[in-house]
């Protein structure tokens, strides 16, 4: 069984780790713990691994997140991957910092990675996994905030959630996305 895990972010040493680019950081975490190594491909870094019998492909456009959908779309047809076997991982500044909510669907609620993804797929029914940065920002101040590195304290704590998020992707892969909110949601 084939998966398609997807960290949206931005390429460059600039966004390397900004709250933005969260979604890489946890693919990165996870091709590490596995002893993979990302390449440069078609639109995107790729790299694959085994868990529990089933093919992880893990992809972190490099199309900038404004055009993300452009390249999950691509490896989604390349792969055959089925859409319920896709999981987008994105930053979100409706959560707490550190809060990580896992969803079947859902709108974009602005976030322009997810715009593009519901413009390539053409739909909104795909899951994904939102990392919360909260909202730590004044009015007017998102893109700056979004596009920021974490602060210090952020930081110190930071691994423990991204050492989450991997578990929760790995358990999406391994008991299906219900009983993956069920358990930590």
């Amino acid at each position: 069984m084939k998966y398609l895990i997807v960290g949206l972010g931005n390429i460059g040493p600039e966004y390397a780790l900004t709250r933005h680019n969260i979604g890489f950081q946890v693919l990165d975490s996870l091709v590490v713990a596995h002893k993979a190594t990302f390449r440069i491909s078609r639109l995107a870094s790729f790299a694959s691994c085994r868990y529990q019998g089933k093919s992880l492909n893990l992809v972190k456009p490099t199309t900038y997140m404004n055009h993300s959908g452009n390249a999950v779309r691509y490896w989604l047809d390349k792969l055959k991957v089925p859409l319920e076997n896709i999981l987008i991982i994105v930053d979100d500044i409706a959560l707490p910092f550190g809060k990580l909510r896992l969803k079947a669907q859902g709108s974009s609620a602005g976030h322009n990675g997810l715009k593009s993804l519901e413009a390539y797929l053409g739909t909104q029914a795909y899951s994904r996994l939102k990392f919360g940065i909260g909202t730590n920002f004044k009015p007017g101040q998102q893109a700056d905030y979004v596009l920021a590195p974490f602060s210090s304290a952020e930081c110190n704590v930071l691994p423990t959630y991204i050492n989450q998020a991997c578990e929760m992707v790995l358990a999406f892969c391994a008991i299906g996305i219900t009983r993956t909110m069920e358990q930590y949601n």
